[in-house]
């Protein structure tokens, strides 16, 4: 019975994800939205319906690939059979599980690595936003992998060691989880982002002066204004907040500095400084952390359960067996978790746009960003409503660009 239950939620978790994506390219609206009219033209509007259609194909089938190769692993006895072997060679159950999840992360990635490939290299390619050499990629993808390894056997190797010392060890490592992630975000932007990206502080000027006019005007205090190296990857732009307190940075796209107007860039900055001074941030964090809470304690229920076990064919109980097992089974309760995030959220990028419309007083010049911003991107300005509740953090444009007409 666990069998089939295990086989339906992958199936079904395809199933529905399938049926999404059908509903999501029937709603596309041929003609320009009245809205977009001087900012789409006939030939790029068509260019964006062309690239939502390729990302959707792409996305199935990757999506309908890694489904399959899941599903013959679990047939063919994958999870036991590695474990087997890892019985034989080492006693230390820690270790054991660091290994296993290890490998299996490792057998993962090899599997995404060719869509990953034929994304960066075809499909973005193509619809000219890949700036990415061959070499730079490969470099990026080592980062990430050693970054991965370390980070998360860091943590790995903690939360297995709390299973293995206390009888309530889902709160302890529930507690340790929250205090590393909440770490993490004090550090990362000094010690991780720049791993991958260079970060330069704004030059001296017009824009820079905007800004910390805006911001002093708001009592926003702000560690630096700096500007990333994001055409070295992609054409895409962006801009972002990091870090808390006395601690916070703004950092800018290069590719949105030469994009938009001052204007435009500040009524953005001031939506991100919205969501900070509207507790946004917090109120999230605060969400994320009763989801983590309610994550490990239903992991609790999962550990060493032999019906679950038997499913997947296993000769032996662990811990760390039952991590995995558990985040197969718990996909599609993690997704129904995340709708209240996910509403949360669309609901927070409304209020942050009122507040940057309110202070900063040219909601048109935000409007404007907005547009532009979607169209440099090839959004697709039309998606289905049940594609918006089940995966949008950010309302559709038309949507935003309506409330901050009003």
């Amino acid at each position: 019975m666990v069998t089939f239950i295990l086989y339906a939620l992958i199936l079904g978790g395809f199933v529905i994800s399938f049926l999404v994506e059908v509903l999501n390219l029937n709603s596309i609206q041929t003609s320009i939205p009245k809205e977009f009219v001087g900012i789409y033209d006939e030939e790029k509007y068509k260019k964006s319906q062309e690239y939502l259609k390729a990302n959707t194909k792409f996305g199935l089938i990757q999506e309908g690939f890694l489904t399959t190769l899941l599903i013959l692993f679990i047939f063919f006895h994958g999870f036991a059979k590695w474990d087997n072997f890892l019985q034989l060679k080492f006693s230390s159950p820690i270790i054991r599980g660091l290994i296993y999840i290890g490998g299996l992360s490792l057998l993962n990635y090899f599997a995404h690595l060719p869509f990953s490939l034929y994304e960066t290299f075809k499909i973005e390619e193509k619809f000219g936003f890949n700036k990415t050499d061959l070499k730079t990629f490969i470099i990026d993808q080592i980062k990430s992998l050693f970054l991965g390894f370390i980070l998360g056997g860091f943590l790995l190797g903690v939360i297995l060691w709390f299973f293995q010392k206390f009888n309530n060890a889902w709160f302890i490592a529930f507690l340790f989880v929250v205090g590393f992630q909440i770490f993490m975000m004090f550090i990362a932007p000094i010690t991780i982002m720049p791993f991958f990206n260079k970060f330069t502080p704004l030059e001296d000027g017009d824009l820079k002066n905007d800004i910390q006019n805006f911001t002093t005007a708001q009592s926003f205090k702000l560690s630096g204004i700096f500007k990333m190296d994001g055409s070295k990857r992609s054409t895409k732009a962006n801009a972002y907040f990091t870090g808390f307190g006395r601690f916070r940075r703004i950092v800018l796209f290069d590719t949105l500095i030469t994009k938009h107007s001052r204007e435009e860039l500040v009524a953005v900055l001031a939506h991100e400084i919205g969501h900070y001074k509207m507790n946004h941030i917090f109120r999230q964090l605060g969400v994320s952390i009763l989801e983590t809470a309610l994550t490990f304690y239903i992991f609790s229920l999962f550990i060493n359960n032999h019906y679950i076990f038997d499913a997947f064919s296993m000769e032996y109980f662990s811990v760390y067996a039952s991590l995995v097992f558990f985040g197969i089974f718990f996909s599609p309760i993690s997704s129904i978790l995340s709708l209240y995030s996910l509403y949360l959220s669309r609901k927070y990028e409304f209020e942050a746009d009122h507040y940057a419309a309110l202070t900063y007083k040219k909601p048109e010049a935000l409007s404007l960003a907005l547009k532009k911003l979607s169209a440099d991107s090839l959004s697709n300005l039309t998606p289905h409503p049940l594609k918006v509740f089940l995966e949008y953090t950010h309302p559709p444009v038309l949507k935003r660009i309506e409330r901050l007409k009003n």
